[in-house]
C-alpha cells in the first residue's frame, strides 16, 4: 500500500542537527521552539489555545533506512524498534509532547523541544489528560534500563543528505 503525507508545516528549533538535541522534550528545559504552520492550514488552529499541552507528530527528515532491533539512547541493551523511541524506524515518523505557550499569527510557541530544526510537521493533535494519562501505567525494559545518563543524541540514527521539504 502506498500512502502520501503532506507536511502542514515546520518546527523551528535551536537544534541544527540532530547530534546534541535531546532525546525527548523533559531533557531539553527552558528551550522553545517555534511551529510555523503553512497559511493553508491555519484556519485548524482555532480554538487551540486553551490547551496547554499538544503532541507534534512529525517526518523524521534526516534518518535513512531503518532496523527491526536497536540500541536506543537510554540503555546498553538491543531491543526491538517498537519497543523504543529511537528514530530508526519503518516509517520516520517522530512525536512529541510539548507545552504550547502561544498561538499567534499561524505560529505556535512551543516548548521544551527535543526537535531539530526545519523538521516537517505532519500534525497537531491536543493533549487531554483524561484521555492521555495512564494511572497504573508501566514502562517495559525502561524502567531497568543501563544508560540513564544519555539525554542528548549521537550520531547512530541520522544520514548524511540535506532532504529539501518542500
Amino acid at each position: 500500500m502506498s500512502m502520501q503525507l503532506t507536511a502542514i508545516g515546520v518546527i523551528h528549533s535551536c537544534h541544527a542537527r540532530p547530534e546534541g538535541t535531546p532525546i525527548q522534550p523533559v531533557f531539553s528545559e527552558g528551550e522553545t521552539g517555534r511551529v510555523e504552520i503553512y497559511p493553508e492550514y491555519r484556519a485548524g488552529l482555532a480554538d487551540l489555545e486553551g490547551f496547554s499541552h499538544i503532541y507534534l507528530i512529525y517526518f523524521l527528515h534526516l534518518v535513512e533506512g531503518f532496523s527491526l532491533s536497536c540500541r536506543p539512547f537510554l540503555d546498553t541493551k538491543e531491543h526491538g524498534i517498537f519497543a523504543t523511541r529511537a528514530p530508526r524506524r519503518p516509517n520516520p515518523i517522530g512525536i512529541s509532547v510539548v507545552e504550547l505557550q502561544a498561538v499567534a499569527d499561524g505560529v505556535l510557541t512551543v516548548g521544551p523541544l527535543d526537535i531539530v530544526d526545519a523538521t516537517p510537521l505532519l500534525d497537531i493533535k491536543p493533549y487531554v489528560p483524561e484521555f492521555d494519562v495512564r494511572l497504573g501505567a508501566t514502562a517495559g525494559w525502561y524502567a531497568g534500563a543501563g544508560n540513564r545518563g544519555q539525554t542528548v543524541a549521537d550520531s547512530r540514527f541520522v544520514n548524511s543528505k540535506n532532504l529539501k521539504i518542500r
